[in-house]
């Protein structure tokens, strides 16, 4: 029987803020989008609310109503930080751990087949609680069997631990929890309290057709995933590869000049997998195992940030030189640590990757020369009418290193067909739900937008088709069409 976990750390924006402010403890505190007196309330914490400070209000009215509300943007940076950071600490008790990607501070953990690796999973929940308050974090965590269940019971609870040991305890709790705990839209929410539906069991007593219509797409998905109608899957996040490289030398060095040539070795894929997280090192950990089994450990901490290769290797050179080695280095280690990098460091740092443009360009030579010139070919933009008619496939003559650039907005990228995709017949009038798109797998359609009329073609051939991106149920965002012509639906890409 699956089990599954959730671990819901209310506000933790503010969680974070009040760790760098412990002081800050007993006044009114508040955690605000921007660094203004118009800058709105996200999170506040039990003082501020006692005294009339809601989220949403500007802190300039916040501030009218606790003269002493102490307020800090917290960085997405940093939250994003956080995140990652408890979610590698929540891994050490499970191997699958699923962030919320809606919710900050939400996290799923399975806990199937756990509980023979521990007293019971009551005990493993109070080790999970007991780990992230000593971190400093308020958590809480519930234990049950769906997605949904544990979820609500989390924000809904006032419990810090709770277990349940059969699905019809779970759902009974879960029936209990308001509304108004789950996030659930204030337009949605105060049409539904208009009915005096303001609990899990309430939402449930209501039909699936009549929430649909009266309430709209948001309040049918939660009656779903309330119900067990829609229980999506559990995505965990893949752990990351450790930055540690390690070498055993096969014959012992002192020399310190040989011992900098093993870690010119080892820093450059440590280097590169810091680049693709999208970090820069802040310190490196030299680790060397001794004959004998005596270990020295360094530390190097550049002056900055960086991915310098050179720099870093400049300076484990001088801490070599200063070190007395007593016996012979028969292992090695490097380790790092890595912070966000702006896009700067970033582009510094790839503008000095080795690429031979000129090897490659003769790797695909010889690729032509064994299937043909049309073998290696780029896209290129075109004057067209239709989306397919916007861009051509033409040789590739030569190569060239990427020249990103900053913009304001990024572009939305599709993935178009060359040829769309024919799709079954399906009916004329789209819904927002029921619809199966592309069969059974991908799940019916929850909503669409358009229609965008793309026409004309008299002068060749009559087109006239409506364009509308239609979400469905997996998540995927589909752009399809109806070609009047044809009278046939049609798939254009997947954006």
């Amino acid at each position: 029987m699956d089990r599954l976990a959730c671990v819901d750390l209310p506000a933790l924006p503010l969680q974070l803020l009040l760790q760098h402010h412990p002081d800050w403890a007993m006044a009114p505190v508040a955690v605000v989008a921007d660094d203004r007196p118009q800058g709105r309330i996200l999170h506040i914490n039990r003082v501020a609310r006692e005294l009339r400070v809601l989220p949403g209000m500007s802190y300039a009215a916040g501030l009218s109503l606790a003269p002493g509300l102490r307020a800090r943007v917290v960085a997405p940076e940093e939250i994003q930080a956080a995140v990652a950071a408890l979610t590698e600490r929540l891994r050490t008790f499970s191997p699958h751990v699923e962030p919320s990607a809606d919710e900050l501070g939400v996290f799923w953990l399975d806990a199937s087949g756990l509980e023979r690796l521990h007293p019971s999973l009551m005990h493993w929940a109070k080790d999970i609680h007991t780990e992230l308050r000593s971190a400093d974090f308020w958590p809480r965590v519930m234990v049950g069997f769906s997605r949904f269940g544990t979820y609500a019971l989390a924000r809904g609870s006032g419990a810090g631990v709770q277990s349940f040991d059969t699905r019809e305890r779970e759902q009974a709790a879960a029936a209990l929890v308001p509304l108004a705990r789950l996030g659930v839209t204030p337009k949605v929410r105060d049409a539904l309290d208009k009915l005096a539906v303001r609990t899990v069991g309430d939402l449930l007593a209501l039909p699936a057709d009549g929430v649909r219509r009266r309430f709209g797409v948001e309040a049918l998905q939660l009656w779903r995933l309330a119900s067990g109608d829609w229980r999506p899957r559990m995505h965990p996040e893949a752990a990351t590869a450790p930055l540690r490289r390690d070498l055993h030398l096969d014959h012992p060095m002192k020399s310190a000049t040989r011992l900098l040539f093993v870690v010119k070795r080892l820093l450059p894929g440590l280097l590169a997998a810091l680049a693709e997280r999208r970090q820069v090192l802040s310190a490196l950990d030299l680790e060397l195992r001794l004959d004998g089994g005596q270990v020295i450990e360094e530390r190097l901490q550049p002056a900055e940030p960086t991915l310098d290769e050179q720099l870093l290797l400049d300076l484990v050179r001088l801490r070599l030189a200063a070190i007395t080695l007593p016996a012979a280095v028969e292992d090695l280690a490097v380790d790092g640590e890595g912070i966000a990098a702006n896009r700067e460091q970033l582009t510094l740092y790839f503008e000095r990757a080795k690429r031979d443009l000129r090897a490659g360009e003769q790797a695909l030579a010889r690729v032509r020369a064994e299937f043909g010139e049309g073998a290696v070919l780029q896209a290129q933009l075109a004057q067209g009418h239709l989306p397919e008619a916007r861009f051509a496939w033409v040789p590739a003559e030569s190569l060239r290193l990427p020249q990103p650039k900053e913009v304001a907005v990024r572009t939305l990228v599709r993935r178009i067909y060359q040829r769309p995709e024919r799709l079954p017949p399906q009916p004329r009038h789209v819904r927002d739900d029921g619809w199966l798109v592309r069969g059974l797998a991908h799940g019916s359609a929850q909503r669409s937008f358009g229609p965008f009329v793309v026409s004309g073609g008299w002068w060749a051939r009559e087109v006239h088709r409506e364009y509308q991106f239609t979400e469905m149920q997996s998540g995927e965002l589909l752009w399809i069409y109806y070609d009047r012509v044809r009278r046939r639906w049609f798939l254009q890409g997947v954006l």
